[in-house]
């Protein structure tokens, strides 16, 4: 029987920089959290935790609203 091994450098990557929401207008970082149609990837393949997840979602759909990120590439 194998003891699960928990990674403790698995953490989102915005709770390892000490962000407390994500911003709209950081166009650098947000379309690495998109598909390259636009879709946002999953939590589990982008590693966001659950609150960081939703403030990207959030964050996304504002970007594209102010026009910094195309809703479809």
């Amino acid at each position: 029987m194998t003891k699960r091994m928990f990674n403790k450098t698995s953490k989102c990557r915005f709770c390892r920089m000490g962000v407390g929401e994500v911003d709209y207008k950081d166009t650098q970082n947000l379309p690495k959290l998109t598909t390259s149609q636009g879709k946002l990837f999953s939590r589990k393949r982008s590693g966001n935790c659950a609150r960081h997840q939703r403030s990207v979602k959030v964050s996304i759909k504002r970007a594209r609203f102010m026009a910094l990120l195309p809703y479809v590439a």
